[in-house]
């Protein structure tokens, strides 16, 4: 094993510093009380820009406190398909498809708007760098359904709160961890807080991870892809001189994998060159992949003397992903000059500014009002430079998008709440491009030959909203019903194709209740989703690449429930989805049946195809009668058991989990090697507590579970095999 020592010195650095929980102390304090009572821990969440008991807030959400995150198995956003029921993720090499009942991300271009939103510290995130990792985490929220009102960015799907620990005044804390785990797993991190003064503080936090790959390259060139190695920081300034708040929050990522680990699925084209078993690589080209990202948050509050606040939030962030890879998978030569060699690189600038006016709630009246504002100047380079000629794929994009929207609940009775929310979205693309074959090869001109042209504008608006009734039947009961529009830009492909915007209808009910003096919480619902213009990802002829298409109509309904409980020492979370999706029929080019390589775009009317040049696509269009929605398994259903037993100053925790994510199609041809099988996975922690000292012993996968956990074009993904280890922390 090859490690980064100086990136592994200053995580143990920053780690050696600091203390245990990525928690605020005042709410680690309140939940280390409620459980020594044999009660839960009250979770609150933040997405409604409020600070909300979840029992109290009318929606369908899960949230997880970021000191039970590691409890659970969940390291970053893939794990949560495991811990929060209807969620699953696709892993598609470049992108992760994050479907949230039955909808998800259309498209693995980073010009295309997300299905479900994720926003980290307040701030939406383009798609190419989504792995990041969880440290130093205050709660993640996953709010089900369409977000047309308060979101930031519109989404059809649902949204993603990353919450990381902010800075406290008064207070010296932190925690510190290392562990070690089987492929040579090494791992530091850790966070301390620091008061500067009575109205200033600071919170440091950091991360390094090294593993070696799951898979051995048997080529040529003895790749890595697939290995570990990461690299995280996060810097918070807290001020707070009285009624005036300002809190700037700094995150870099830096992660290398060696490139990307996949194998050609059973029957596709280069099947036959597969040698091994599903560990096995066998790349005829060196690979790579590395991404960078970078953001900054600055909140601004400001609380009048009547109980009203002034909030801006200000962001800026830049992502950037680039890779190399054997697109076939395999040593075979499909060309005298070798196999399939891609060379991508993507870029997103991106720009944001969302401000609030809220309202104290000790009325019968409160609300919420807001304006927001996003910018994007997005870069792609995508290269095959085998076979000749070279053939570029270079679209140009600025994104604008703004909005104003508004909320108000109105108690009619003390028991009765009427809410009403109104948005107003606006959206303009505007970009260049072209795809380019033979640049800089003899035989070409020097700038090669454009073939297509991907220069384009697009713009679109919609009002979306929401009208709810929230009824409170006592202090621990909840039951709500809402209809809810929600929203998803459109855009364009090329200088002659185009996409419309989604828009969806939500129609939901649901019942929140607490039971046994708070040692037993429930939340049910039921939802009903009428889609128009649904967009999904298919290729696109005028181009010879992937592109948007909308298919028309879809349906989605469904049954949700979630508990948790804490009797003493004995603790059990459950969760529930069934998804039931309907896509209308249509027609595309099916690319399971095209030749490899890529063919150009389609050939004018009486011209022979010529690839790259161009290529006759009608032969190969395929219409469907419709099917389940994509990435959308009907069951998804997650569990979590763990028993405290208290020896005196010393605390021994066993805990374990398991979660089902079900089958789900990932192609709309519907054939047999479209459909993804489903899994069912466990895994398990011991922790041993003893005077602000913890050691773990956990494993994931114990079954060692062999599953396919996405598809891009011919190849398949594969998840990760056991992990296990130990881990060693402190805090204070």
């Amino acid at each position: 094993m090859r490690v980064n020592s100086a990136s592994l010195l200053a995580g143990g650095l920053i780690a050696a510093a600091t203390g245990w929980t990525p928690q605020a102390s005042a709410q680690t304090a309140a939940g280390e009380t409620a459980a020594s009572e044999g009660r839960l821990e009250e979770i609150v969440v933040t997405a409604q820009r409020r600070r909300e008991s979840l029992q109290d807030v009318p929606i369908a959400a899960s949230a997880i406190a970021g000191s039970a995150l590691e409890g659970k198995a969940v390291d970053r956003l893939a794990d949560l398909q495991f811990a929060t029921p209807g969620l699953s993720v696709t892993d598609a090499g470049e992108t992760q498809s994050v479907n949230i009942r039955g909808i998800g991300l259309s498209s693995n271009l980073p010009s295309v708007t997300n299905g479900v939103a994720t926003y980290v510290d307040g701030l939406f995130q383009a798609q190419i760098v989504g792995a990041v990792p969880f440290y130093d985490i205050a709660s993640v929220e996953v709010l089900r359904g369409p977000q047309g009102t308060l979101v930031g960015n519109n989404s059809t799907g649902g949204a993603i709160f990353v919450n990381s620990a902010s800075p406290e005044l008064g207070t010296v804390s932190g925690y510190a961890q290392a562990s070690y785990g089987n492929y040579d797993r090494l791992e530091a991190e850790g966070a301390v807080n620091l008061p500067l003064g009575d109205t200033l503080a600071l919170r440091l936090a950091g991360i390094a991870r090294r593993r070696d790959s799951f898979y051995t390259d048997v080529g040529a060139f003895d790749n890595d892809a697939g290995k570990l190695d990461e690299q995280g920081g996060r810097l918070g300034i807290l001020w707070k001189p009285g009624a005036f708040q300002a809190l700037l929050k700094l995150q870099y990522h830096n992660a290398e994998s060696g490139g990307f680990a996949y194998r050609p699925a059973p029957g596709t084209t280069f099947a036959p060159g597969l040698v091994g078993d599903e560990r096995t690589l066998s790349y005829d080209v060196p690979t790579s992949q590395a991404e960078r990202a970078f953001s900054a948050a600055l909140e601004l509050r400001y609380e009048f003397a009547g109980g009203v606040t002034l909030r801006s939030l200000s962001g800026y962030q830049f992502k950037r992903n680039r890779y190399s890879q054997d697109t076939d998978a395999t040593q075979i030569p499909i060309a005298p000059t070798g196999g399939l060699v891609v060379d991508y690189l993507a870029r997103d600038r991106q720009y944001s500014e969302e401000i609030n006016l809220i309202s104290p709630t000790d009325g019968r009246f409160d609300w919420i009002l807001g304006g927001y504002f996003q910018k994007n100047d997005i870069y792609v380079d995508f290269l095959q430079r085998s076979p000749t000629p070279n053939v570029a794929y270079l679209p140009r994009q600025t994104r604008d998008i703004w909005g104003v929207f508004g909320q108000g609940n109105y108690a009619m009775t003390e028991a009765l709440e009427l809410q009403l929310g109104l948005r107003y979205s606006h959206v303009k693309t505007s970009g260049t491009g072209a795809v380019i074959l033979g640049a800089g090869e003899a035989g070409f001109p020097p700038a090669g030959i454009p073939v297509a042209d991907l220069s384009g504008a697009h713009s679109d608006a919609r009002l979306t909203g929401k009208a709810a009734l929230n009824w409170k039947l006592d202090a621990d009961n909840l039951i709500y019903a809402f209809a809810a529009r929600g929203y998803k830009p459109g855009g364009f492909n090329s200088a002659t194709t185009g996409f419309a915007p989604e828009t969806v209808w939500d129609y939901e009910i649901g019942w929140k209740s607490t039971f046994a003096d708070g040692r037993l919480r429930t939340q049910i619902g039921a939802f009903y989703n009428d889609y128009s213009n649904l967009q999904l990802d298919v290729l696109d002829p005028a181009t010879g690449v992937n592109a948007v298409q909308n298919v028309g109509h879809a349906t989605i309904k469904g049954l949700e429930a979630q508990a948790q409980a804490r009797f003493g020492g004995l603790g059990l979370d459950l969760g529930v989805s069934y998804v039931d999706s309907r896509l209308d029929g249509l027609s595309f080019i099916n690319t399971r049946l095209l030749p490899p390589g890529t063919l150009g775009p389609q050939c004018p009317a009486g011209v022979a195809a010529n690839p790259p040049f161009c290529f006759d696509y009608a032969p190969f269009a395929t219409t469907t009668g419709g099917g389940p929605n994509l990435y959308s398994p009907k069951w998804t259903y997650n569990a979590g058991l763990e028993y405290r037993f208290d020896l005196g100053e010393t605390r021994i925790t066993p805990r374990v989990n398991f979660g089902y994510v079900g089958p789900r199609f990932n192609y709309v041809a519907y054939g047999p090697g479209d459909r993804l099988a489903g899994r069912g996975l466990l895994s398990a922690l011991l922790t041993i507590e003893h005077d602000g000292w913890r050691v773990e012993a956990y494993g994931t996968n114990l079954t060692d579970k062999t599953y396919v956990s996405g598809r891009s074009g011919d190849n398949e993904f594969y998840g990760a095999p056991r992990e296990y280890g130990l881990r060693l922390g402190v805090r204070f």
